[in-house]
Formats: structure tokens, sequence, C-alpha cells
């Protein structure tokens, strides 16, 4: 589930036009960090695993939004961090990869 949902992430920024290319690229290398710390936290914690995650996709979508709402990408945005603070102790490279993907997100320029 997390691997498909990635895929679809990775398949999002890949198709957003207005994305430029070394933003892309950014984004393209966090998910291969997300992919690998997010499935390292699933053996243990599966649920919060599919949460960040979820929130990655819906911060994605809000960020390469044709119409894009201000409002929807910060709520987004703040979700996903918000969905790895419990784990910045137990596995910082997780929360470290899902703050910098958020803040590329925010900052994306769209």
């Amino acid at each position: 589930m997390i691997n498909e949902t990635i895929k679809q992430i990775e398949a999002r920024i890949q198709s957003a036009d207005a994305l430029p290319p070394d933003r892309r690229r950014e984004l393209l290398d966090l998910l291969t960090k997300l992919k690998s710390e997010a499935g390292e936290l699933a053996k243990t914690h599966n649920e919060q695993a599919q949460s960040i995650v979820g929130f990655t996709q819906v911060s994605a979508h809000e960020a390469t939004r044709a119409d894009q709402d201000p409002a929807l990408l910060n709520l987004s945005t703040e979700g996903l961090r918000k969905s790895v603070e419990e784990f910045e102790k137990s596995h910082p490279k997780l929360a470290q990869v899902v703050n910098t993907i958020s803040t590329t997100l925010s900052n994306s320029g769209i």
C-alpha cells in the first residue's frame, strides 16, 4: 500500500508541468528516501506510516493543483508535519525527510 501510494505521488509530481525541473528532482529524491523510511516504520507502526504517506499524497496533490488554494496547501502540509511529530526521536531521518518534503511543497512556487 505504501509503495503504491508513493508511486502515485511520483506520477503526480512527474506530470506537474508548472513544477521547475530542479524542484521536481528534489521531490522525487525525497520520495525515494520517504519510501525507505516509511517502509521501516511500517514494520512496527503500519497505520502511522500509512498516515504519513497519505498526508504526503494530499500535500503533493494540493501543491500541484492547477488552481491552487493556499489555505488547503497549508492545511495539508501542516497535517504532514503533525503526522511525523511523535517519531522525531525514534525515527529522526523520517522526520527530517517529511519536514523537508512539507517545506519543499509549501515553497513549490506553482
